[in-house]
């Protein structure tokens, strides 16, 4: 197959172009694998290059080895046409230099050609590299602003350095750049945050030893029923001394507030997010800027002849899309119970097992197993959910690529939402709720559920938000560093292994740093190896960036009543963030496709949704699974205090008065089928729950319940009035902000004016 060589030379009319307009660089790179003359491969490569060709662009093949490089050049008339589309449109806010289109543009906009360019068989590039005919595509890394990102950003010396946005912005485009300017506004306002969550651990730290609560369980002598049957045996209360004092850290009288400031403070960082995003794409021209109208204007560039996409709406597509993404929600939820299954029925198993190791282990052992298989189902269902989540979109048949964006980015957010939290939701609201009562317990499939620990269910709530975000986070960032630091040791090999290959430029041109002159098919070479051997990239790579730190502001946010160190770790965490994600994709990865935005999209709306869900949470979390109430409703109306008793602390006696007695048929050996007969003689033993003697409920149960709702009710619309009060008070417009676009459309409607006096037309110059 004999492609062009060289581009077209005819170049000798146009007028002087700045230097970024001078053919130094290519805006795409398509990479083919040699095939034989006549195959329906080789056909469709001609055929697909041919279209190219008849849109002007041009094209400058080199062979290395089984493979053809492809550069593409697109013409000056591609981009007069867009900008003078973008001058009359809607979209641009104008300003006096937006006569210029950067490298940044010409690659953003030439991708969109590539890949609305169509064979006769009605395939697009997409589908041609499914099918072979092509390899891969992508555009290359500017040697010069590489490196002074490199040395001004993405290093690891400069983790404490401010952020260089605006080059940020005009290398891989404003969509990346809010991305930064999000993540670092994010970590600063999570120093309060972090900072608080310390005092309130480090108050429940002081406390430990002088608690009555914590003396009362330590000096107890209450003998407490199996926590499961055959192995587990009956316990005394004292020997969950360790695990009250851990529990006392983070379920304390602070963590009420530190919950109602966590809600506000969402609210307040999205509210001052919006504030100091404007300030930015104000001061990048972009305020008014639209994605589907810029989609609209490359469409026409693209071919003149085009037709709009319609919008199109169909109540059965959209019954059948609510249906099934309904059951895949579902398909999660089950899993978590298939999970919940295992465990038991896994503990169950060993627990019978002939091994001592394995039956004295089985409960310990069960939970690790769950660990693990949670995990693996978390990595086999992220790649699940975005199968889902595209089909789903598919059938929609939404109009633009703006549009699929969103309704893509609020189907994968839901579906991994529910796929990471859902444990988290079992072991909040139902661990030891659902398990029933001694001589009754609730058994599935012939095995008794799980209980709480006998200080609480919260502490399972903590260790369960500890190990998620400590091993979510820590293995994160190892593969993100280990996996680019290899890929680039195997590059260097091979990049050293090429430069023998390509052999030794001697042109002075080639090594001129303004980049003026056209690179001799050597250096060509090099350059365009280094790159084709980098990271690859694509339309996910920012999205999974996004949807790892708002998972992670939903972990923050949430359950923060459980675990009040989870600001702190997400500090931490992002800090480190931001550099990894800034090395890899300025060293190891392949260049972002650069995209025009003037805001993160329907990031915001989901991050507002999590702020509200976070309030109903937290609200649930205090008033069900913590012992706040109950501990209110003792210290006011069945304590010391309470009886008028002002000689003992108002909290004693609490522990045993959250205990109940359950009295057995026979003996504890025979009904919890015990192996020792060490508790033979033993009749009677204590649980945690309000009942009588009969297993009633208590009125005593009935009136914690009942302060339980009154505390959620009332909690969920303070927080929710004091969130309106937060969005109110601060104004999603800066004032300069108001001023500076209120000037330069005054400006430009004088321009506007004078020119039509002095009958000038309206410069659509490149």
């Amino acid at each position: 197959m004999e492609l062009q060589e060289r581009e077209n030379d005819d170049q000798s009319n146009e007028p002087f172009l700045p230097s970024l307009f001078l053919h130094t660089t290519f805006d795409f790179l398509l990479v083919a694998i040699k095939q034989e003359l006549g195959t329906e491969k080789s056909n469709k490569q001609k055929e697909f290059l041919d279209k190219l060709k008849k849109k002007k662009i041009t094209i400058t093949s080199i062979h290395h080895e089984d493979k053809i490089f492809l550069g593409l050049r697109a013409p000056n008339e591609i981009f007069e046409d867009y900008q003078y589309l973008i001058k009359v449109s809607d979209a641009c806010n104008w300003c006096k230099d937006e006569n210029k289109i950067t490298q940044a543009n010409r690659i953003r906009i030439v991708h969109f050609i590539l890949n609305n360019t169509r064979i006769r068989t009605n395939e697009n590039l997409e589908k041609l590299k499914m099918e072979g005919v092509f390899e891969t595509m992508f555009c290359l890394h500017e040697k010069k602003e590489q490196k002074n990102l490199q040395k001004t950003w993405a290093r690891w010396s400069a983790l404490f350095t401010p952020q260089p946005f605006d080059e940020i912005k005009s290398y891989f485009g404003e969509k990346v750049a809010l991305y930064y300017l999000w993540l670092n506004w994010y970590t600063i306002l999570l120093i309060p945050a972090a900072a608080l969550g310390a005092v309130i651990f480090l108050y429940g730290l002081a406390f430990f030893n002088t608690s009555p609560l914590i003396k009362e369980v330590c000096d107890s002598n209450v003998t407490m029923c199996p926590s499961c049957d055959r192995v587990c045996e009956p316990r005394q209360l004292s020997e969950t001394c360790t695990y009250a004092k851990v529990s006392h850290l983070f379920d304390n009288e602070g963590t009420v507030a530190f919950a109602m400031f966590m809600a506000i403070w969402a609210t307040a960082f999205l509210e001052f997010w919006k504030r100091h995003r404007a300030r930015y794409v104000s001061k990048w021209k972009v305020y008014d800027w639209c994605e589907e109208e810029e989609e609209l204007i490359m469409e026409i560039v693209n071919d003149v002849e085009c037709k709009p996409k319609e919008f199109k709406h169909s109540y059965f597509q959209s019954t059948l899309v609510l249906i099934l993404f309904t059951a895949m929600l579902m398909v999660i939820i089950g899993i978590t119970h298939a999970l919940v299954v295992f465990r038991v029925m896994t503990a169950s198993w060993f627990s019978r097992s002939e091994s001592d190791f394995l039956e004295e282990k089985a409960n310990m052992l069960a939970m690790l197993l769950g660990a693990v298989l949670h995990y693996v189902t978390i990595q086999i269902m992220t790649r699940v959910n975005r199968w889902v989540s595209l089909k789903l979109c598919d059938l929609e048949k939404l109009n633009s690529l703006a549009a699929k964006e969103r309704s893509f980015t609020v189907k994968m957010f839901t579906f991994q939402f529910f796929t990471l939290f859902s444990s988290l939701f079992y072991v909040a609201f139902f661990l030891g709720r659902i398990n029933g009562h001694p001589t009754n317990y609730v058994r599935l499939l012939g095995f008794r559920l799980e209980e709480c620990h006998p200080s609480g269910c919260l502490t399972d709530l903590f260790i369960q938000m500890a190990v998620i975000m400590l091993l979510k986070q820590t293995l994160n960032n190892i593969f993100e560093i280990l996996v680019p630091w290899a890929m680039n040791f195997l590059r260097k090999k091979t990049a050293r292994q090429l430069k023998r290959q390509c052999g030794k430029c001697y042109r002075k041109f080639c090594r001129e740093k303004q980049g003026r002159v056209e690179a001799c098919d050597i250096c060509k070479r090099r350059d365009w190896l280094r790159n084709y051997h980098l990271g690859n990239t694509d339309a996910f790579s920012l999205f999974n960036e996004f949807l790892e730190m708002v998972i992670q502001f939903s972990f923050t946010t949430t359950f923060v009543a459980a675990f009040p160190l989870a600001p702190l770790l997400a500090l931490m965490n992002n800090i480190i963030e931001i550099r990894l994600d800034a090395i890899k994709m300025v060293r190891y990865e392949r260049r972002l496709i650069p995209r025009k935005t003037n805001d993160i999209g329907i990031w915001t709306e989901v991050l507002e949704a999590v702020g509200v869900f976070a309030v109903i949470i937290n609200g649930l979390v205090i008033g069900i699974s913590s012992d706040f109430i109950p501990r209110l409703v003792y210290h006011y109306h069945y304590g010391p205090c309470a009886k008028g008793i002002n000689s003992t602390h108002c909290m004693q006696g609490y522990i045993n008065d959250t205990l109940s007695v359950a009295f057995m048929k026979t003996n504890i050996k025979d009904e919890y089928m015990l192996k020792t007969n060490d508790y033979a003689n033993v009749t009677q033993c204590s649980y945690r729950d309000y009942r009588n003697q009969d297993y009633s409920l208590t009125s005593q149960f009935w009136f914690v319940l009942a302060i339980r709702f009154a505390f959620i009710i009332l909690f969920e619309h303070v927080v929710v009035v004091c969130k309106f009060i937060a969005a109110w008070f601060v104004p999603e417009k800066p004032v300069r902000v108001k001023n500076s676009r209120l000037h330069d459309k005054m400006e430009r409607l004088k321009s506007e004016l004078n020119d039509r006096k002095l009958g000038r037309p309206i410069s659509t110059e490149v």
